[in-house]
């Protein structure tokens, strides 16, 4: 078991700063870090100048944001993985043979993060790429994750979720949601109608390796431009299947 001088706290509150920055808080000030991470101005202000020295942060004299030489940070953590490099020539080719953009992702805490992506063409308002995030609760890929965890963790994860709407159709209740992911649970796939945003339908299926583990999913998504949800099943789930047959052979 650790004990406190096995760790380093300064480091540790470094990172809780990193963590402040995001899609939706690209600047902050001093003021907003302390308050986020509940450490005192005087320790958020070093931190935050200590990023800007090191080439992470800019600052223009109120607000600080993130350099992109943050990636290397998380690019190089992506790299470390072998599972991007193992299922990306399988995303490659089931995009081409679908005509659909198709990815894979991970569950961290309540938010999906994205390992490895074959665009096909951009069917959502924001770019997605290795290292997005998105809510758990709410796509299809995190319902598939999800849905492979014991009830009570998943629980856990939705009532640690925010759950603020992102379009009219977003489930919201807990319940409700915990009621999909049995579903999901039964069918071995997820089809999110327009949840994440409007326009966007998406397929999902467990990416499982060969000790029968869910280590990441599958997901096609698709403007919603005509017809039903429904007819992604029928029109997409055989290739999804198909590759999750083909990685389950050769993922550990």
């Amino acid at each position: 078991m650790l004990n406190k001088t096995d760790t380093i706290a300064s480091l540790a509150k470094g990172l809780r700063v990193l963590e402040c920055f995001g899609a939706e808080r690209p600047r902050l000030a001093i003021a907003d870090v302390a308050e986020m991470t509940g450490l005192d101005r005087a320790t958020a202000r070093r931190c935050l100048l200590t990023f800007h020295t090191l080439g992470y942060a800019d600052y223009d004299g109120k607000f600080f944001s993130l350099t992109p030489r943050v990636l290397r940070l998380g690019m190089g953590a992506l790299a470390a993985l072998p599972l991007p490099q193992i299922v990306q020539p399988w995303l490659d080719q089931l995009s081409e043979q679908i005509g659909q953009s198709c990815s894979v992702s991970i569950l961290d805490g309540t938010e999906i993060v994205y390992v490895a992506r074959a665009a096909q063409r951009r069917v959502m308002s924001i770019g997605l790429m290795p290292g997005s995030r998105l809510p758990a609760h709410c796509t299809s890929m995190g319902r598939v994750l999800l849905a492979a965890l014991p009830e009570g963790e998943a629980r856990a994860v939705i009532e640690g979720s925010d759950l603020t709407p992102r379009t009219p159709r977003s489930l919201t209740d807990p319940e409700e949601i915990m009621a999909a992911i049995s579903e999901v649970r039964v069918r071995g796939y997820a089809v999110i109608d327009q949840e994440v945003e409007l326009g966007l339908r998406s397929l999902a299926v467990p990416v499982i390796n060969t000790r029968g583990m869910v280590v990441a999913a599958l997901n096609t998504g698709m403007a919603a431009l005509s017809g039903e949800a429904g007819d992604m099943v029928r029109d997409y789930l055989p290739a999804l299947l198909k590759v999750q047959d083909g990685l389950r052979r050769v993922l550990n």
